[in-house]
C-alpha cells in the first residue's frame, strides 16, 4: 500500500536504543517505533535505586558535560535537556580524587588524559617514570594504527606509571587491564594526536589544548532524583511503542524489510519491520545478525566483556576524607578496586541524619574469582578494605547493597574500531536498514551511546529514504 506507514524495531531497551527511538520521532515523525527489552525494566546499566531512604545508583551514575569530540555540551546534556530535565542537571560539590598507593590515599595528579600524563613532574610521590619518551622525528602512530593503552606507555614512560595511574583508571571505567585495551577505544582523542605527535606527553597536550577546560567550568553531571529519570523521560518523549520482557530471538529477511522472532520458542510472536536498530550488547547482536551478514556477526561477536559488582553501603555518620573517591591499583591486591563517596560528592545526597552512601567497585576482567563470593561476604570484604584504606575503622552498615552486572563492561582489543567500521560497512552494502548502536561498538558513557543510538537512528532513517515505498 502506497504511503503506508514505516516501522522501525529498536531492540534493546537501554539508553542508546531509547535515543535511537526519540530521535526517530523527531526526524521523522509519524514512523511507527518499538522498543523491545529482553529485561523486566529499562535503562539498561542505567538504573536508580534505594538504600535506607535514599535514591542510589546501581550502574552509571554521572555522565560528562561536554562533548570530548567537539568541546560542546555533550549528548547526554543535550538529551537531558530535550527531554525536560535541564533544570535538573546538578554537578559535584566536591571533585578532588585520590590514589591508594603505598597504604595510603594521596591526591590523583592533575594535568593527565585518562592517568597518562603530561607532565612528568606531577607525578611525585605517585609514580616513579622511565622516562624514555624521545621525539624519533615520526609521529607515535602510524596514521590507522592501533595499539594497546599499557605497551604504548610502558614503552614511553614506565611500568609504574601504567600500574599505578593509567590501569585504575581504565579498571575504574571498564574494568579492564591497559595492557589490553585498544588506545583507539577507550582514549580517541590521545590516539588522534598520537599519529601526529613525536611524544607521548606532547600527545597528551596537543589533547588537552585542542578542548581546554573552562575555568571553574563542571566536568561531570548527573539528574537530580537519579538516571533512571532520564531513562523514563526518554521513553515517554519518543512516543515509542515499549515492549518489556519481550526477547528476540531471530531477525529474517522479508522482501520489504525484516522478520522479528518474539518470545518463547513454542509460541513464537512474528513481527514484520522496515528497519532495526540493534542496541544490544556483542553476542546477543551477533546471534542476531548471523542470519543477517555472516562477516558483520563474526566482527561484531569477537567482542569480550568484563564481569563486575557494585557494593554500596549505607553509613551512620562515618569520617571520610573531602574525596569524591578514589581508585585503587590492582598492586595493592584488594578486591575493591574504586570507591565513590556519594554523599561527599553530591550535595543534593547529603542527609541531616548523618547517613553516607559509599560506593564500591569490585571485579577486574580475567580476575572475577572474587564475584562469586556471596552478597553478605562481599558487602563484609567491601566493608574491611573500605576501612583500612581511609585509615580508621568506619561504623557498621545500617543497610547494604549489591548490585551485580555480569557481562557488563566491553573488553576493546586494539583493532576493535576496524573491527566495528567493517561490520558496519557490511550491513550499510548488504542491509542498510540494520543498523548498530550501543557500548558494544563506539565505547563507554552515557554521552557515547546517546550518540550512537541517534547515529544508527539516521542510518536506518536515511537507507528508509533511499527505499522506494512498497505499492
Amino acid at each position: 500500500m502506497v504511503g503506508a506507514m514505516r516501522h522501525v524495531a529498536i531492540i534493546g531497551g537501554g539508553i542508546a536504543g531509547l535515543a535511537a527511538a526519540l530521535r526517530i520521532n523527531d526526524q521523522a515523525p509519524g514512523t511507527r517505533v518499538t522498543v523491545f527489552e529482553q529485561g523486566p525494566v529499562l535503562g539498561g546499566k542505567l538504573r536508580t535505586g534505594e538504600l535506607a531512604g535514599s535514591p542510589v545508583e546501581l550502574g552509571a551514575e554521572a555522565f560528562l558535560v561536554r562533548d570530548t569530540a567537539t568541546g560542546e555540551d555533550s549528548p547526554a546534556v543535550l538529551l537531558a535537556r530535550r527531554v525536560g530535565l535541564g533544570d535538573d542537571l546538578v554537578n559535584p560539590a566536591v571533585g578532588a580524587a585520590a590514589l591508594a598507593v603505598g597504604g595510603k590515599l594521596v591526591p590523583m595528579p592533575r594535568g593527565t588524559l585518562t592517568g597518562v600524563p603530561g607532565d612528568l613532574g606531577a607525578l611525585a610521590g605517585v609514580a616513579t617514570v622511565d622516562d624514555r619518551d624521545l621525539d624519533a622525528g615520526h609521529p607515535l602512530l602510524a596514521e590507522g594504527e592501533d595499539v594497546a593503552v599499557g605497551a604504548l606507555v610502558r614503552r614511553r614512560l614506565g611500568d609504574q606509571v601504567v600500574d599505578r595511574l593509567v590501569d585504575p583508571m581504565l579498571g575504574g571505567v571498564y574494568a579492564g587491564r591497559a595492557d589490553r585495551l585498544s588506545l583507539a577505544a577507550t582514549m580517541p582523542a590521545l590516539a588522534r594526536q598520537a599519529r601526529t605527535e613525536g611524544t607521548l606527553t606532547g600527545a597528551v597536550k596537543a589533547a588537552q589544548a585542542a578542548f581546554p577546560r573552562v575555568p571553574g567550568g563542571a566536568v561531570f553531571a548527573t539528574v537530580r532524583g537519579g538516571v533512571s529519570r532520564l531513562v523514563d523521560a526518554t521513553a515517554a518523549a519518543s512516543n515509542a511503542e515499549i515492549r518489556i520482557a519481550a526477547t528476540v530471538r531471530e531477525i529474517a529477511r522479508t522482501p520489504d524489510g525484516w522478520r522479528l522472532t518474539v518470545g518463547a520458542t513454542r509460541d513464537p510472536e512474528h513481527v514484520d519491520v522496515d528497519a532495526v536498530v540493534l542496541a544490544v550488547p556483542a553476542r546477543p547482536a551477533a546471534r542476531l545478525l548471523a542470519a543477517v551478514d555472516a562477516a558483520a556477526a563474526t566482527g561484531v561477536g569477537a567482542l569480550d566483556y568484563a564481569s563486575v559488582a557494585l557494593i554500596t553501603l549505607a553509613l551512620p555518620r562515618p569520617e571520610l576524607p573531602e574525596l569524591s573517591g578514589f581508585l585503587v591499583p590492582a598492586e595493592n591486591g584488594t578486591a575493591v578496586k574504586a570507591a565513590t563517596f556519594f554523599s561527599t560528592k553530591w550535595a543534593h545526597q547529603r542527609r541531616s541524619d548523618g547517613v553516607a552512601l559509599v560506593r564500591a567497585s569490585v571485579g577486574r576482567y580475567g580476575d572475577e574469582h572474587v564475584l562469586q563470593r556471596d552478597d553478605a561476604e562481599l558487602a563484609g570484604i567491601v566493608h574491611r578494605e573500605l576501612s583500612n584504606l581511609v585509615d580508621h575503622s568506619l561504623p557498621k552498615p545500617v543497610e547494604t547493597r549489591v548490585q551485580r552486572w555480569g557481562g557488563a563492561l566491553p573488553q576493546y582489543a586494539p583493532g576493535h574500531l576496524g573491527r566495528v567500521a567493517a561490520a558496519r560497512a557490511a550491513l550499510r552494502s548488504g542491509a542498510p536498514t540494520v543498523a548498530l548502536a550501543g557500548a558494544a561498538y563506539d565505547g563507554v558513557g552515557i554521552p557515547i551511546c546517546v550518540r550512537s543510538g541517534e547515529s544508527a537512528a539516521d542510518a536506518v532513517l536515511a537507507a528508509l529514504r533511499d527505499r522506494p515505498e512498497a505499492a
